[in-house]
């Protein structure tokens, strides 16, 4: 069964695990459903991100937080085929990204910061990490979490919490299309909703 999206998601999971929406899909129809493999990379430097391309297991998404740094092009065309032909299921990254026109047309799923065309180094002696806890925005994400990424977002489920957001985001989804019948029908969502009227809070001194 397909996931819910982003946004049932979010709204099924209390309110937590939503990333910034600043990180956002690079070409239109993207959208992934995966275990998170973690990824700390040192600024400008892609290795760390060349070495989890081998670590992750297949159907994995790399989330890769990119120490503040977001002006370089942390991920192309090459290390796309590369996580393809591993299996990798996408890529989420606070940071930059180019060759969006090819990694369209292999259709793999990346949601990133920005789109840049500035390279990067591969020093050996750059600090990073590979499958520790990583913080985006407000959000700490760790190996093993499930991130679900579309149009409208990112959002990471830890996974005791999964399974219960999942069953939610399907009822609230059953919910609104039981609504958009109703609408279909004729109602108004001010009947639906029973919403009060606009404007009625007294004057303001």
């Amino acid at each position: 069964m397909s996931s819910p999206g982003t946004a049932s998601l979010f709204e099924a999971s209390t309110h937590r695990g939503a990333l910034p929406s600043a990180i956002a899909a690079i070409w239109p129809g993207a959208q992934v459903t995966g275990r998170a493999l973690t990824v700390q990379s040192p600024p400008a430097d892609n290795l760390w991100l060349h070495h989890a391309i081998y670590r992750a297991q297949p159907g994995d998404v790399l989330v890769v937080q990119c120490s503040g740094h977001h002006e370089a092009g942390y991920w192309g065309e090459i290390m796309t085929v590369a996580a393809q032909v591993r299996g990798l299921a996408g890529l989420v990254i606070d940071g930059g990204v180019r060759d969006r026109d090819a990694i369209a047309a292999l259709r793999f799923p990346v949601f990133a910061r920005t789109l840049c065309i500035r390279g990067t180094g591969k020093s050996p002696t750059a600090r990073g990490a590979i499958g520790g806890p990583v913080t985006i925005g407000a959000v700490t994400v760790e190996t093993g979490d499930l991130i679900v990424a579309d149009a409208d977002g990112v959002i990471a489920l830890r996974p005791d919490e999964a399974e219960a957001t999942l069953a939610r985001a399907r009822q609230r989804d059953a919910r609104e299309q039981a609504i958009l019948t109703r609408l279909r029908a004729g109602e108004t969502t001010l009947a639906i909703y029973d919403l009060p009227q606009a404007g009625q809070q007294g004057p303001r001194e």
